[in-house]
């Protein structure tokens, strides 16, 4: 069963998989919040482009790559993104980001995943929000993160995935912060890797 993470919660990735994990999926899935309609019926809901962003880092807190919707993979191939869901629409994940851990190069020993609104749309327009960590070998949840915290915020430090004495652990960081895409986002990433 699944752990709903809560803010500063910390897991070790592979005990809550019930062993060693080659692969993980970060889903990234939400809906744009409907507005109300003539005497509060009906309505309609604007599109809403989120964005699922992987950062990679070494052991000295460098980036040495990112994985977005305008790079859709990493440079040694090991990280890809699913491409880019400019409105949300449909049910379950809507923006997948695909880590192969079992290839990742051993100067990688953090993975930040960042969540912004390109449009600049705050997520108090944005509802039943939520990412989520997947065993890639059975497609099995491992721990969802509740993403819809209103507020006047356009991106979220969502999670640090990390190598700890061998194994991959996750850190569930939940930041509000500021920024059309991860580089506006720099400063507030810092103190978290």
């Amino acid at each position: 069963m699944a752990i709903n993470l809560s803010k500063g919660q910390r897991i070790s990735l592979e005990k809550e998989a019930g062993g060693a994990l080659s692969t993980i999926i970060m889903g990234l899935g939400w809906d744009a919040k409907k507005s109300k309609g003539l005497f509060g019926f009906g309505g309609s809901s604007a599109s809403i482009d989120l964005d699922a962003s992987c950062l990679l880092y070494d052991a000295d807190k460098n980036m040495i790559d990112a994985v977005w919707f305008r790079s859709l993979k990493s440079k040694d191939g090991t990280i890809r993104h699913s491409g880019d869901n400019r409105t949300g629409d449909g049910d379950g994940d809507d923006e997948q980001i695909t880590v192969d851990l079992s290839r990742l190069p051993d100067n990688v020993t953090c993975l930040m995943f960042i969540v912004n609104s390109f449009t600049g749309q705050t997520f108090a327009t944005v509802e039943n929000a939520f990412c989520r960590i997947v065993n890639g070998a059975d497609n099995t949840e491992i721990a969802k993160y509740n993403l819809s915290c209103q507020g006047n915020h356009t991106g979220q430090i969502m999670a640090r995935v990390y190598r700890h004495n061998g194994e991959w652990k996750c850190h569930a960081i939940g930041e509000n912060t500021n920024g059309r895409t991860f580089h506006d986002m720099q400063a507030t990433i810092a103190p978290h890797l």
